[in-house]
C-alpha cells in the first residue's frame, strides 16, 4: 500500500453501544454530597490533629477517624434515597459531637451542620420549583434540532 491511497480494506465498523443516560440527581443531592465530601477531608485533618496533640492514643484517633470517614462516604452513596438524607444527619450530629474530643470541632463541624441545614433547606426548595416548572410545561414530544427550513 502506497501512502495517500485509502485503505482497499476498511476495519468494519464496531457496533455502537446503547447510550446510557445518567441519574439525574437532585439538587438537595447535589449539595448534600458536596458538604459531605469536603467534610470527608476535615475530618481525616481532624483525626491528624488528635493524633498530634495526644487528645487520643494514636490507634483510637486513627481508627475512630477511619470508620467516621468511612460511614461519610458510605453516605455519599446513600444520598440518592430518600432515608439517606437522615443518615447524613445522624453523621453531621456525629461530627459535632467530636468536639468533646477536640474543642475545635465544635466549631469547625457546627459550621459544616449550619452549611448542611442551608444546603438541604434550599436544595428541597430548588427543587420544588424545578418540578413546578416541569409540571407546568407543556408535553411537546420531540423536537428536531438543525435547520427546519427546505431549499
Amino acid at each position: 500500500m502506497t501512502v495517500g491511497t485509502p485503505d482497499p480494506s476498511p476495519e468494519p465498523a464496531r457496533p455502537a453501544r446503547p447510550v446510557r443516560r445518567r441519574r439525574t440527581r437532585s439538587t438537595q443531592e447535589s449539595l448534600g454530597s458536596i458538604v459531605l465530601g469536603f467534610e470527608v477531608i476535615v475530618v481525616f485533618l481532624a483525626a491528624l490533629v488528635a493524633f498530634g496533640l495526644r487528645a487520643l492514643p494514636p490507634v483510637t484517633a486513627f481508627v475512630g477517624g477511619g470508620v467516621l470517614i468511612v460511614i461519610m462516604l458510605v453516605t455519599l452513596g446513600l444520598l440518592r434515597y430518600r432515608w439517606g438524607f437522615a443518615v447524613g444527619w445522624v453523621v453531621e450530629i456525629a461530627i459535632v459531637a467530636t468536639g468533646f474530643v477536640l474543642q475545635a470541632m465544635f466549631v469547625v463541624g457546627g459550621f459544616f451542620a449550619l452549611l448542611w441545614v442551608y444546603c438541604m433547606i434550599q436544595g428541597a426548595r430548588i427543587d420544588r420549583e424545578k418540578a413546578a416548572a416541569l409540571r407546568a410545561q407543556p408535553d411537546e414530544g420531540p423536537t428536531v434540532e438543525g435547520p427546519t427550513e427546505t431549499i
